[in-house]
């Protein structure tokens, strides 16, 4: 169905982006709606600089001598009120129980998923309004291509009857609403599905249940339950705190699009003592600070694991490493289910295909910002490191193939985003013509849109290349499309 029409159409789609690009864009000459900033359209923050602790032995005296260096020493006591936020105060309490810094992935965790004051708890962070725009906010062509894949992989598996769709960290929910409005028209696909969205803020669930058109209907069984229904598709939909709580023993689909990257990163610095984990400190000034660990920290085996799949070469480059525990726990989780349950996963996200340095940064309304600056206002993410992903799945699973990574602008074009850009630009008006080609070219484009006449700070820039794509899939379901 959908697959032998894609196989069919190969030949027009390997006409290059570089070809079809300025034959799309190029008889465009009217001045194109604004664009806001995507997670990498600024360059890149500088390396944070580091205070080193002391680790040298002191000479023997007869005294007993206590370093206190560590420790954090809260200001003398003042009757002035606080500046400091919820978030500020608790992680400063932190430091102060512990007696000393934290790592740099318990702070990611806190300053994004505490459950009072996180980033992503208590607000909407995503769109124009917010901090970031992701590519299903980009245009509804992403979600809907998204949705192409997904139909080719459930045929496949031998089109099941029934089959969990789980979609991990949704955001507002767009790329499943259009994906879900691509397909509607494909009743024996959608009457398939059974929803989960793994979504653990509160309020991001009630603008997913909102756009996903969902009504809650009484159970009829007797059960006090209630059933959510999403109206797009007829589908049924249903809420989780983490993967673990959707229910295993049917085919998977799994959807982690921008997912890993806001997962917690241990950051380690070379010293002249070796391998050193960077730490989250309080400044004698009260502001927070970045430390180096004088001894090992239990997150240096993860460091060690991860040294072992890079070679001698590649490790001697780097003077400081990345490591994300959660990552490897999470794909392991997937490639189990998926080997023991049938199905696949797609991972979308920006990263590298080999080890990860320095790349935590913190955006803030579409800007970078110092990671310690106000903690919980501002988003925080770090490359994904996707070789990783790949030997995790392959240790978890042997039932497991890995696919990719490919770039997002080779998975779109192979699911026909120029064909239907095409059909869509028939039908519209200007002012949608000019939405539709620079969401077009944010979405597979690189770099700076070359038709762009409006404002040089709002010129829309090409995630084409920088996001990558890989799948995991079970092999009994051969290699999957766009990655053949």
């Amino acid at each position: 169905m959908m697959r032998k029409f894609l196989v069919q159409a190969s030949a027009l789609r390997r006409l290059s982006s570089a070809h079809y690009l300025p034959s799309l864009l190029a008889s465009s000459s009217r001045r194109c709606s604004s664009s806001a900033s995507s997670k990498t359209t600024a360059a890149q923050p500088s390396i944070t600089s580091v205070e080193h602790l002391d680790d040298e032995p002191s000479q023997p005296t007869s005294k007993l001598s206590i370093d206190r260096s560590a420790l954090y020493n809260p200001p003398e006591h003042s009757h002035e009120p606080s500046s400091d936020s919820e978030l500020v105060k608790h992680l400063k309490s932190v430091i102060k129980f512990r007696g000393g810094p934290i790592s740099v992935a318990e702070y990611m965790e806190e300053v994004l998923t505490n459950p009072k004051a996180g980033f992503y708890i208590n607000r909407d962070v995503f769109g124009t309004e917010g901090d970031f725009i992701t590519s299903p906010e980009v245009s509804q062509m992403f979600g809907e291509m998204i949705g192409v894949w997904v139909m080719c992989l459930w045929e496949q598996m031998g089109q099941p009857s029934k089959v969990n769709l789980v979609e991990l960290g949704p955001g507002r929910g767009t790329l499943m609403a259009d994906l879900l409005r691509g397909t509607s028209k494909f009743k024996n696909f959608t009457g398939s599905l059974q929803i989960h969205m793994v979504e653990c803020s509160p309020t991001l669930q009630k603008l997913q249940h909102m756009n996903l058109k969902c009504v809650d209907e009484d159970c009829h069984d007797g059960n006090a339950d209630k059933s959510t229904i999403s109206m797009l598709a007829g589908t049924p939909v249903s809420w989780h705190a983490a993967l673990e709580q959707v229910p295993s023993g049917l085919p998977t689909i799994i959807i982690a699009h921008e997912f890993y990257d806001a997962l917690p990163v241990h950051q380690f610095q070379r010293a002249s003592r070796g391998w050193c984990e960077k730490m989250i400190d309080v400044a004698e000034d009260s502001s927070f600070r970045f430390v180096l660990s004088p001894q090992p920290t239990p997150a240096k085996l993860y460091m060690m694991e991860r040294c072992k799949w890079a070679g001698a070469e590649e490790m001697a480059k780097l003077d400081q490493i990345e490591v994300c525990p959660k990552a490897v726990e999470l794909t392991h989780a997937i490639a189990e289910r998926i080997g023991s349950d049938g199905g696949g996963a797609l991972v979308i996200d920006y990263g590298l295909n080999g080890i990860v340095s320095d790349s935590l940064q913190a955006i803030r309304k579409h800007k970078f910002v110092d990671i310690l600056d106000n903690p919980g206002s501002a988003d925080l993410s770090a490359y994904v490191d996707f070789a990783s992903i790949r030997h995790s799945a392959e240790e978890a699973s042997e039932d497991v193939a890995v696919h990719g990574p490919i770039t997002q602008s080779q998975l779109l074009g192979s699911l026909g985003i120029n064909f239907r850009v095409e059909a869509l630009l028939k039908n519209c008006s200007d002012e949608q013509a000019e939405s539709l080609r620079t969401g077009y070219w944010r979405l597979v484009g690189e770099g700076e849109a070359p038709f762009w006449e409006g404002p040089d700070d709002q010129v829309p820039i090409g995630m084409g290349t920088r996001y990558l794509v890989m799948a995991i899939v079970n092999k009994k379901q051969g290699i999957p499309v766009s990655f053949q």
